[in-house]
């Protein structure tokens, strides 16, 4: 389990976090790590796709990387998780938020390749959660938020430890991401304060 890997994705809302998450899983057949909420299930969610629904009770008995309150709802990804990931491959992934991304630097290390993902010019990411079909209104709250805020540029906590990743055209950004991903499997380690 030493040698296992977690790629924890990273950035603002609208960077492409998802997307790369899913190119990961989809190429590098690297398993989701599935997170943990007391949310209800939306229509045709089921669970352990999308999350592992939970009662207040049965979230507490998990052991937690890292959890917060959302919307009167916990969220959490926890040790079981990532060990039920790592069962299926050496190599897993998951999107995180920052403060999540440095919980899991602190905790696990060199285990944590964390890729902070960013754009060029911010205003592009209105424009894509916008195209997402996301509520306008909504969209305006997010992006005034704090959490939107602390996310859109890299947090001292990871510089120095995170990737670089600017997804401004996706074919730089895939071949950005295969030289990363190469890199660590092999057990190569690419400058860390480098942008790529």
């Amino acid at each position: 389990m030493k040698n296992n890997k977690v790629f924890v994705i990273t950035g603002a809302t609208g960077v492409g976090k998802t997307t790369i998450a899913r190119y990961l899983q989809e190429t590098y057949h690297m398993p989701r790590v599935i997170t943990h909420t007391t949310r209800k299930p939306r229509e045709r969610e089921e669970n352990g796709g999308a999350y592992y629904f939970e009662t207040n009770d049965s979230f507490e008995k998990n052991h937690y990387l890292e959890r917060v309150m959302y919307a009167g709802s916990k969220y959490g990804s926890s040790h079981e998780a990532l060990a039920l990931a790592w069962a299926q491959s050496n190599f897993a992934t998951i999107v995180l938020d920052t403060a999540g991304a440095i919980t899991y630097a602190r905790e696990l290390g060199e285990q944590a390749v964390i890729i902070f993902v960013t754009v060029t010019h911010p205003d592009v990411l209105i424009e894509r959660v916008q195209i997402r079909g996301d509520d306008p209104s909504i969209v305006q709250q997010r992006i005034a938020s704090p959490e939107f805020m602390r996310d859109v540029t890299l947090p001292e906590a990871l510089r120095g430890i995170a990737y670089q990743l600017e997804n401004d055209d996706w074919a730089k950004t895939k071949a950005r991401l295969d030289l990363i991903v190469t890199d660590v499997m092999n057990g190569r380690s690419l400058p860390k304060k480098s942008k790529l």
